[in-house]
């Protein structure tokens, strides 16, 4: 069956700095592309970058350019976010999640979710 597990959410401050993970089993991790993905309380959930199988396609809905950067080490069946000069209007909790396709700056679909970490940012 198929796991999705993210980890490295946490409490920063305005300005700081965090690096969420995503570690992925059950599946061929390097034929698929991957998505992370937000939701504030009372708000929608909103996706915020995906990355093609192998790198070469990125996503980045337009409150984060700039900002975040999404990676994959396929070796390690590992999804990565870089998040930097955070916002408080980036607390959320993130979710990582298996999309459809990443081509030509968009993503479209999600098919497995993992539990979500916290991301609170302090004004």
């Amino acid at each position: 069956q198929v796991q999705v597990v993210e980890t490295g959410g946490g409490l920063v401050q305005t300005g700081g700095s965090l690096t969420l993970s995503c570690s992925v089993s059950g599946l061929t991790f390097s034929i698929t592309p991957m998505g992370w993905f937000r939701q504030a309380p009372e708000k929608e959930r909103e996706r915020v970058s995906c990355i093609s199988r192998l790198g070469t396609d990125t996503y980045y809905r337009d409150s984060v350019k700039g900002r975040f950067t999404i990676s994959r080490a396929n070796a390690n069946n590992t999804l990565y976010l870089q998040m930097n000069n955070l916002k408080p209007e980036d607390t959320a909790t993130y979710y990582c999640a298996t999309v459809m396709q990443v081509r030509n700056g968009f993503c479209a679909g999600s098919q497995y979710w993992g539990q979500g970490t916290q991301v609170t940012v302090s004004s």
